[in-house]
């Protein structure tokens, strides 16, 4: 019976993390609209996966380490991502990002921006219910001992959050002290994007640590759809080609010389 009951302890999780998620892009949504600035989903996005620990940890029927040890590792990367993003939105306000200005074109075309935008921060409601599921299953894990697996996925998150703080607070020094010039310092000599591959191998970690619940390695859909958004959709495509557009041959130069996402030693002539 444990199958049936975990199931369905599952599904109560989940439906109670709708429900929380949908209500918070509720009042995200009409927060931006008031500031006419819709920027403001990025931060909420990642602190709502906090809200969304603290919900499976009240809930979950799990042993209490491990729903700490889920709680510190959420909030550490949630918590740091959300002002990361808050900070940069604040300093840009009330100029959107550029994403956000196309889907405004978008969905002024289609009849309505607020229909629009109401739609696409529910979208991102739904997105935290599908990508915490390896929190979830970490919250009903009932087994008291940690395992050697779940300290080797906290490990990974531990040193691919500090790699990502590093790389984001050497972004923002650069910008800081050479504005509108391409960023080929600290990490960043090495990979075009160290932010996004820290980024992807803290998914990784969260999933290596669910991987030692019941039903954990279901949960592997996880890192893999970070790495493809990353890798395919709103990450990588989307900076290179703003990049391209900004900074011309200095940007193709830097990409010529630098690796694109895996860190490794620049190319030489």
């Amino acid at each position: 019976q444990k199958g049936p009951v975990m199931t369905q302890s599952m599904v109560i999780l989940l439906l109670g993390s709708l429900v929380l998620n949908s209500l918070i892009m509720v009042i995200c949504f009409y927060f931006s609209k008031a500031k006419n600035n819709f920027s403001t989903v990025d931060a909420i996005w990642a602190l709502s996966f906090v809200a969304t620990g603290l919900l499976y940890a009240l809930m979950g029927q799990g042993e209490g380490h491990r729903k700490i040890l889920m709680l510190i590792v959420v909030g550490i990367w949630g918590i740091r991502l959300g002002l990361h993003l808050a900070r940069r939105i604040m300093q840009h306000h009330p100029a959107e990002d550029g994403r956000y200005l196309v889907l405004r074109e978008r969905y002024q075309k289609a009849g309505g921006v607020n229909r629009g935008f109401f739609w696409f921060f529910q979208y991102q409601a739904w997105s935290v219910v599908l990508l915490s599921a390896p929190f979830a299953v970490m919250a009903l894990n009932p087994e008291p001992a940690i395992t050697v697996l779940e300290w080797v996925g906290f490990m990974t998150v531990l040193i691919a959050w500090s790699g990502e703080s590093i790389a984001d607070a050497q972004m923002v020094q650069f910008r800081k002290n050479h504005p509108g010039k391409t960023c080929n310092v600290g990490l960043w000599r090495y990979s075009r994007h160290p932010n996004y591959f820290f980024e992807s191998l803290i998914w990784f970690g969260f999933f290596t640590m669910a991987l030692a619940s019941p039903y954990g390695v279901v949960t592997v859909y996880c890192p893999l759809l970070i790495l493809f958004l990353l890798l395919k959709v709103t990450g990588v495509p989307m900076a290179e080609a703003q990049s391209l557009k900004s900074r011309g041959e200095e940007y193709r130069s830097y990409q010529a010389r630098t690796s694109k996402f895996i860190p490794w030693f620049p190319r030489t002539k």
